[in-house]
This record gives structure tokens, C-alpha cells and sequence, in this order.
């Protein structure tokens, strides 16, 4: 159905103010070639704007769609950046505002005048490990792209349980609505986590390790074996969902904690 006919139903009666809207909604897609369809109204729609998965692009394609983004929505954010597309990004610094991640592999590009609208949500972030690191701060970034305050805390894995009993400390302070909990190795630290707060926990597992399931099969597993109930868990390495996951949750408390804070 076409923008034209659902305004002409709405004038003639046949559908209310609120399926206009609906359907309106579900029309911004944008075609770029032959290879990529852009859902523009992602954000109006759930929430969270549709995050351009760069890894499996041309870089010409990749241009496109960061152009194509920013033209309609005011901003994009990229993510899995393969080194040889940065230069992309980086050629749009002369017209936007850049962020590109200590890792490389997550930026934000977006126009000057762009504000990100604050939701009032709260997102802890608790890593075990120095090498989980990377993949928090794409966490971060995408979660503060969203409209949520983040309180991190990295470091702080059970090999040193004090470190992570100080973390919760900080967290509850801090007021968060949810925590992701991030770790390679074993895994382990989202059940402690979980078993020591009532307060809702994304486990994340990472690819760092050795030896058999080092490449986070091991974390992943324990994760989804843990005896503490009602942990969520993303794929290896996949700061984009849990980012969204995290984001979704916080909104949500936020709107019934009474809104946007400071």
C-alpha cells in the first residue's frame, strides 16, 4: 500500500489515525542498488536504528548506505568495520562528526547538529578481563548512541571475587536498570553476577582464551549452562546484541521510573 492510499483511507474513515501510523511506518525502506534495503524507521518502530553490518560489504556499498543513513535518520552507526573500509569513514570527517572505536571496528557518523535524545535508562557494563575490553566499549557506544547513561566496570572477574562483589557495589550506587556482564575464559562471571543481584543480566561471551573452546565456545556454553536463573545470553562477541538488548530493558524501566534524568 502507498503513503498516498493509507492517507486516503484515513480521510475516508476506513482505518483510524493509529493504523496510519502504523503503516506509515512500516514504508521507510530505501533501496540502494541491488544489494541493500535500508530500514529507515527501524528506530520509530522498536526502538534502536538499524546498525550497518559493514563486515560482508564492498566498500563502495558501505559508502552508500553510511551516506544514504545520515541523509534520512542524521546519523549512523557502523558496525564490524574491516580495516581496509575505515577509510570510508574517515573521509567523512571534512562533512560530519566521526567516532571510530579504539578497536576499529565500531563508529558512529553522524550530522553536527544531530542530539541524541537521553531516555534516562541506566546500563551497567562489568567485564572479567583486560581482553573483554574491546568488545565493552562497543557496548558502550552503541548504548550511549541509544540514549542511556552507562556506569562500567572492567577488570573485575572472579578470578578476584572481591573485584566483582565491588562492582555490584558501584552498580546498585549507581542506580543501573541492567547489567551486561561480559567474559572470555570460562565464562563464569555472569552466573556470580546474576547469583548476587535481582537486577536483570545479559552475559556476553567473548573469543578470548586458549586452548579447546578458546574461541568463546566454552564461555558461551557455561553461560547457557548456568545454575543461576534468568541470565539472557548473546552470541560470541555480539556487543550489537546486547547492547540492544541492554538499551531495550533500561528504556523501558526508565519510562516507568518516571523518565529522563540528568
Amino acid at each position: 500500500m502507498s503513503l498516498r492510499e493509507i492517507l486516503d483511507r484515513l480521510a475516508c474513515g476506513d482505518i483510524s489515525v493509529d493504523e496510519a501510523e502504523a503503516k506509515i511506518k512500516l514504508l521507510a525502506l530505501e533501496k540502494i542498488g541491488e544489494k541493500i534495503k535500508l530500514d529507515l524507521s527501524r528506530e520509530y518502530r522498536v526502538g534502536a536504528p538499524e546498525i550497518i553490518l559493514a563486515e560482508y560489504k564492498d566498500v563502495d556499498s558501505l559508502r552508500e548506505a553510511v551516506l544514504k543513513m545520515i541523509e534520512k535518520c542524521g546519523r549512523a552507526i557502523i558496525s564490524r568495520l574491516r580495516k581496509d573500509q575505515l577509510s570510508v569513514i574517515y573521509d567523512l570527517k571534512s562533512t560530519y562528526d566521526v567516532y571510530v572505536s579504539s578497536t576499529g571496528r565500531i563508529a558512529v557518523v553522524k550530522k553536527r547538529e544531530f542530539k541524541i535524545q537521553y531516555s534516562g535508562g541506566k546500563i551497567g557494563i562489568i567485564t572479567a578481563g583486560t581482553a573483554d575490553v574491546p568488545v565493552a566499549e562497543e557496548v558502550k557506544i552503541i548504548a550511549e548512541e541509544l540514549g542511556c547513561k552507562t556506569c562500567t566496570v572492567y577488570d573485575a572477574g572472579i578470578a578476584g571475587l572481591h573485584r566483582t562483589l565491588e562492582a555490584l557495589k558501584i552498580f546498585h550506587e549507581n542506580d543501573v536498570d541492567v547489567i551486561v556482564a561480559i567474559a572470555g575464559m570460562e565464562g563464569a562471571l555472569p552466573s556470580v553476577v546474576k547469583s548476587l543481584t535481582e537486577l536483570p543480566v545479559i552475559g556476553l561471551p567473548t573469543s578470548k582464551g586458549y586452548g579447546m573452546g578458546g574461541n568463546g565456545q566454552a564461555a558461551l556454553l557455561s553461560m547457557l549452562q548456568s545454575c543461576a536463573p534468568g541470565i539472557v545470553v548473546v552470541n560470541i562477541d555480539n556487543s550489537v546484541g546486547a547492547a540492544l538488548a541492554a538499551v531495550s530493558i533500561a528504556k523501558r524501566v526508565a519510562k516507568f521510573k518516571g523518565g529522563v534524568s540528568d
